[in-house]
């Protein structure tokens, strides 16, 4: 059975890496539920020349002509940041893991203080409650000691 991985890109540095593994993960069979912040658009446009419409499926459009790797489009599912009704919303429908690449110092913030404001936030409280594995990939330094607490408290919930 192929695992289903949410996917977060948000606004820090870094944006080839979070398409890297999207496309990785789509190669190796994985359904991918992909969310992406306003600041993730602007990244992706400065890093990497890419446009990523606010439209789900003119993403999923630009996103499978970008990629390398033959994937199965099926496998890739995008929700807006404000589809509450999305499955990764629910802890009735875990992903088995979800992944925030690159993640943002403010993302991570909101994840370790609890917050769920926007999708990619609530996804990662519900696999955080749901003892599933989330996986942040922070990209800024240098680090202060608020950055380190927050990190610190992500680990002690189960985050890596």
């Amino acid at each position: 059975m192929n695992k289903t991985i949410c996917l977060a890109l948000t606004g820090a540095s870094g944006m080839p890496y979070g398409l890297r593994l999207l496309e990785c993960l789509l190669a190796a069979g994985c359904h991918v539920q992909l969310l992406y912040s306003q600041a993730a658009q602007v990244v992706a446009r400065q890093e990497m020349g890419l446009e990523l419409p606010s439209r789900p499926a003119d993403a999923k459009a630009a996103l499978l002509a970008r990629l390398i790797a033959a994937v199965d489009p099926e496998k890739l599912s995008i929700f807006g940041r404000e589809e509450w009704f999305a499955p990764v919303a629910s802890g009735s429908n875990p992903p088995d893991a979800m992944v925030v690449c690159p993640c943002s110092m403010g993302t991570l913030a909101a994840i370790a203080q609890g917050l769920a404001d926007n999708l990619i936030e609530r996804a990662a409280d519900v696999v955080l409650k749901e003892g599933r594995k989330l996986i942040l990939v922070p990209r800024e330094t240098p680090l202060s000691a608020i950055h380190l607490e927050n990190m610190l408290r992500l680990a002690r919930a189960g985050a890596v």
